[in-house]
């Protein structure tokens, strides 16, 4: 999913979304900030990331540096 720093004010459901239900949403209002949610949950909690520390999550993601097994 491809979102713009401080461009992208309304919530994006992620590109691999399959609807099983078990999907994020991002926003990023603000260039120092990337906003996470369940997408199940909307008026749920909202993790806060800065954009380097996103960055660094999703690199790990995609390079497999999580055993999502």
């Amino acid at each position: 999913m491809a979102i713009k720093l401080g461009n992208t004010p309304e919530w994006l459901k992620s590109s691999r979304s399959t609807g099983n239900g078990a999907c994020v949403e991002v926003k990023s209002p603000a260039v120092e900030s990337v906003m996470v949610r369940d997408s199940k949950n909307p008026q749920g909690p909202v993790l806060t990331f800065s954009p380097g520390a996103w960055t660094a999550f999703v690199t790990d993601l995609e390079c497999g540096g999580f055993d999502l097994h």
